[in-house]
């Protein structure tokens, strides 16, 4: 399996090896999905709160006698069937969000997110990628010269002064190759990765 690897201007030079097990697998739409949605719902906080009816402020008397009203019979008003009485399965802050995936399919999905990116031609290789110093300006530079819109950079380990560059660029986003995840790599239209980085994504999902 080979990948096609640029310089600086964008200029095409000669592809280098990876793996075909993480590069060269099949397209798995139903796992992406999953792994996907796991990812969003891992990352959901519990944050919102209902309230019981034991806790919503209401009166304990009795709205009307029991009997003769021709009404159905109603004991509190704090009752879930009234209007601002209390929930009957409340949300609580402690709720928990998070889905569990195995490891074998997280690598399994990310490797066929990977693949399908280099099947679409998405997916470019590059030796290093770094800023001398942190200027927005400068690395928006380098990533027109490379003709590149819209990109996620992947390093095997990214500096300070490539992250200061970035952090303020909606279309480009760093990160390190330990920290890619599958929303990330789906939601952008080009994905560079450094040579450092190939060799880590390799070590960890092949």
């Amino acid at each position: 399996m080979e990948l096609k690897v640029i310089n600086e201007k964008g200029e095409a030079l000669a592809p280098v090896a990876a793996s075909e097990a993480l590069f060269g697998r099949s397209y798995n739409e139903a796992l992406i999905h999953q792994i996907v949605v796991a990812y969003h719902a891992n990352g959901r906080s519990g944050t919102r709160q209902q309230k019981t009816r034991a806790e919503v402020r209401h009166s304990t008397k009795k709205p009307w006698r029991q009997k003769g009203t021709g009404r159905a019979r109603a004991g509190m008003t704090s009752s879930p069937l009234w209007r601002g009485g209390g929930k009957t399965f409340p949300n609580t802050p402690d709720e928990n969000f998070s889905q569990k995936v195995n490891r074998k399919m997280y690598r399994a999905g990310m490797a066929s997110i990977l693949s399908q990116l280099v099947r679409e031609e998405r997916l470019t290789v590059i030796d290093t990628f770094t800023i001398d110093q942190p200027k927005t300006k400068a690395l928006i530079q380098k990533v027109k010269a490379m003709k590149f819109d819209e990109v996620l950079i992947i390093t095997d380990r990214a500096d300070e002064n490539l992250l200061l560059s970035s952090r303020n660029l909606p279309n480009v986003l760093v990160l390190e190759a330990r920290n890619a995840d599958p929303v990330n790599l789906i939601r952008f239209s080009k994905v560079l990765l450094t040579k450092g980085a190939v060799k880590h994504l390799e070590e960890a999902l092949a």
